[in-house]
């Protein structure tokens, strides 16, 4: 049996894990074929987060250093799943769904595939500001690196382990988020996106909106320019334009 394991940042995330941990399908995963490695980082966090998800079933890695990008670093290093799931820990997004997400990777033969949160059936979900700079970095985003992505900030992604291992990430903080997605379709693993259902958050919203978008900004044009060593075998296929199907998935 494969193993999924699910790999969730946490910092001071412990009003929502009790909302957030049954929404892990692990029964259905299984009936499926695939064991369930849920991974919850904890991010120095001063509210218990660490304590209550080993309480609750989740292995949990310790990451002393704050910062999503770090975060991330330490649990993807940590996860010895075949293929890798992630989510943030504030219940936006929909963790029930990773069934019919690994189905549509399995039957697409994907190596990393990103979801799109940026829907107008998912407005109320996110403030006007926030959808307006996740829009603009995109945007921007996709003319930097020309891979079709209409959501470069979401939290959501879905690849093998080896796509981990092969590629060389740099930022510790937010811009990590695009920078995994840039690197992994500009190395030319076969890729897609998707949309999904974003929920309202649960809890404080750590976002420092202003500073996390100008270095996501900065960080683009940086990463755009740097040396990219390619993947040998390259098939890119990515989704059209307004549709969740799996046969919606051609090849670019």
């Amino acid at each position: 049996m494969r193993t999924l394991s699910i790999v969730i940042p946490a910092f001071n995330e412990a009003e929502n894990l009790p909302h957030l941990m049954p929404l892990i399908p692990a029964d259905e995963l299984r009936r499926m074929g695939w064991e369930t490695d849920l991974v919850v980082v904890d991010n120095n966090s001063t509210d218990g987060t660490g304590e209550l998800a080993r309480s609750m079933g989740a292995r949990v890695v310790f990451q002393g250093e704050r910062g999503y990008g770090n975060a991330y670093r330490a649990g993807l290093d940590a996860a010895h799943g075949d293929v890798i799931a992630t989510g943030d820990a504030d219940c936006t997004y929909p963790f029930d769904a990773l069934p019919h997400l690994l189905a549509t990777f399995e039957e697409n033969q994907l190596e990393f595939l990103n979801t799109n949160r940026l829907l107008r059936s998912n407005r109320g979900a996110m403030k006007v500001s926030h959808t307006a700079a996740n829009h603009v970095l995109s945007g921007i985003s996709r003319s930097l690196f020309r891979n079709g992505l209409r959501d470069s900030q979401s939290g959501m992604w879905m690849f093998r382990r080896y796509v981990w291992e092969r590629l060389n990430l740099r930022s510790g903080g937010m811009a990590f988020s695009q920078e995994i997605k840039n690197a992994a379709t500009s190395a030319g693993f076969r890729y897609a996106e998707v949309p999904i259902e974003y929920r309202p958050r649960g809890g404080e919203v750590k976002l420092n909106a202003l500073p996390d978008g100008v270095e996501n900004l900065r960080q683009l044009f940086a990463h755009r320019f740097r040396k990219v060593t390619p993947v040998p075998v390259s098939h890119v296929i990515r989704e059209r334009s307004g549709s969740s199907l799996p046969e919606s998935l051609g090849a670019v």
